[in-house]
């Protein structure tokens, strides 16, 4: 590709997210790009374990050229292939979320004629990525509305910072997508927690689940222990489920050493009740994530409750590889960001 084809990318405008939707777009759309500054306003800048597994999983899939792919590389050069479907591996070596790959080459895939299955290994419960919980219950529901066919089973999860985690995928082709919108979503139906444990004492889970029902009003009918066996390290993970008539979302959080069970499930059930007591249908992790198949599909919008970083830099990309405009207006009870060709 010469230097035209190519779309130059500022990666400090955002952190691993840029490069995965950079990823993702480069092989919807044949356009190929230069990123320089790769998370350069992160405590460690540059590629980490599973931006790096990310890249090459694109690479393999897409059968692209690329420079660069290498740990703490800050500048990366991508010029995709053609996209082929199948069945793939991709592990991350290390408790690096496995579902960030996912979501990385997911787009790619659903654009091609056949279906593909996918293995990925790492972490699938990690802080600051996607939990396969969401991804079952929130995010393969939502990309549903557009025509998209996905799912997902977990085999085994991965905790930080043993990982080893196992994540099945498979997705039929959807060429064409519908418009959606995520406006009005509904009445409340239920919300239910479930904490995971693996290598720890069940009542370290019991405890926060009590500290949710408080908070939240849930009965024990409500409330769920999971014990990971056989158990690969240390780990906790606490899900809150939020259940509307027209759209669910899904609330993660991850015990920490030298926080208390307690201190973990406020904080969450407070993140949790924030979005129940708003009117906002989508919750500001998916609002993002959203803006990708919306923009592959030509239009769509939605109503968060807050417009975030992450939402107006991943807004901005996309806007550089589809003739899209991408806005957002402050309504009642949130932001209603629209997505237009």
């Amino acid at each position: 590709m010469t230097g035209t084809d190519m779309i130059e990318v500022d990666g400090s405008a955002g952190g691993g997210q840029l490069l995965r939707t950079a990823l993702s777009l480069a092989l919807c759309t044949g356009t190929g790009f230069t990123m320089q500054k790769i998370r350069a306003k992160r405590s460690k800048p540059g590629l980490m374990r599973q931006h790096l597994t990310a890249v090459n999983a694109a690479a393999t899939i897409g059968n692209a050229y690329v420079e660069g792919a290498e740990l703490g590389a800050t500048t990366l050069r991508f010029e995709p292939g053609v996209v082929v479907p199948g069945e793939y591996r991709f592990a991350t070596g290390s408790a690096g979320s496995a579902t960030l790959v996912l979501q990385t080459v997911l787009p790619p895939l659903w654009r091609c004629d056949a279906p593909s299955r996918l293995r990925l290994e790492g972490g699938t419960h990690n802080p600051l990525a996607p939990s396969a919980d969401f991804i079952a219950d929130t995010y393969l529901p939502s990309l549903a509305k557009f025509g998209i066919d996905a799912g997902v089973v977990l085999e085994r999860p991965g905790f930080f910072p043993a990982g080893g985690g196992i994540l099945h995928a498979t997705v039929s082709p959807a060429p064409a997508l519908r418009h959606a919108e995520f406006i009005e979503r509904g009445a409340l139906q239920s919300i239910d927690a479930i904490a995971m444990l693996s290598g720890l004492a069940s009542g370290i889970g019991e405890r926060e689940l009590q500290a949710v029902a408080k908070r939240l009003q849930l009965s024990q009918n409500a409330l769920h222990l999971r014990q990971v066996r056989p158990s690969l390290g240390p780990g906790n993970a606490l899900l809150i489920r939020v259940r509307h008539e027209q759209h669910a979302e899904t609330f993660t959080g991850h015990g920490e050493r030298g926080l208390s069970a307690e201190k973990v499930a406020e904080r969450l059930a407070d993140e949790a009740k924030a979005y129940v007591r708003g009117s906002a249908c989508v919750g500001e992790h998916l609002s993002d994530q959203l803006l990708l198949p919306m923009a592959l599909a030509g239009s769509g919008a939605f109503v968060v409750a807050a417009i975030s970083d992450h939402l107006q830099s991943n807004a901005r990309l996309i806007e550089k590889f589809l003739p899209v405009e991408i806005d957002w207006a402050e309504i009642a009870g949130g932001w209603r960001v629209t997505v237009a060709s």
